[in-house]
């Protein structure tokens, strides 16, 4: 599934980027093919989570376009949009979004069953291989945010898709936790033959990125 974008502005950067802001995104037109890891770099302030939710259409105020294999992301529907978001877009939000009422249990028994394509064995096995154990039956609200951090990032990986969103995944994370989550997140996007958008603070290698780009 490719992505193609359009002199794409987010209304509250305008002015920036009608200025000149140097930008590898904003206001260029720029392709990224299905499978491809990109890394997108920038300060707080430039855009980062704004890409991610308008990529995952939960925003549209922007000039220029947008398109999913060829498809403008505001001509999608809501039906449209709830079948990319089951099986083909996956996501880690920066906020996580977790229920905190819930055990991790429960929070990942709620994705689990929207598509099932894992079980929940699966699930609990990678909690266990990303420092996890132990906290299975743990209120989602009592856990540390690196702890939270990992749980959605588990969460992402159960569901079919075609990109993987990241926004600051590993933000909470020491180097040990982010190699195990890392290689977690490598396997799960090779098996599925998936691309990857990572936006971050600062440079990294926390993957072979195709491109690291300057947002």
């Amino acid at each position: 599934m490719q992505l193609h974008l359009e002199h794409l502005i987010p209304e509250p950067l305008q002015s920036r980027v009608e200025a000149g802001q140097p930008s590898d995104i904003w206001n260029v037109e720029r392709t990224l093919a299905q499978g491809e890891r990109v890394l997108l770099q920038a300060p707080s302030g430039k855009g980062k989570s704004t890409l991610i939710h308008i990529l995952y259409g939960l925003r549209n105020d922007y000039s220029g376009n947008a398109r999913w294999e060829g498809r403008p992301l505001k001509q999608l529907t809501d039906k449209d949009w709830a079948e990319m978001r089951s099986r083909m877009l996956s996501i880690v939000f920066q906020d996580l979004r977790l229920f905190n009422d819930l055990t991790i249990e429960e929070n990942l028994i709620l994705k689990q069953a929207l598509t099932t394509s894992h079980t929940i064995a699966e699930a609990k096995a990678w909690t266990e291989e990303l420092g996890l154990s132990g906290k299975w039956e743990q209120k989602a609200g009592t856990l540390s945010y690196g702890e939270r951090q990992r749980v959605a990032l588990v969460r992402s990986l159960l569901q079919p898709f075609r990109w993987l969103l990241l926004d600051e995944p590993f933000s909470h994370l020491d180097s040990d936790n982010i190699r195990k989550a890392a290689t977690l997140i490598e396997r799960q996007v090779m098996r599925q033959s998936a691309g990857m958008i990572v936006v971050d603070l600062e440079d990294n290698d926390w993957f072979s990125y195709t491109a690291k780009l300057l947002l």
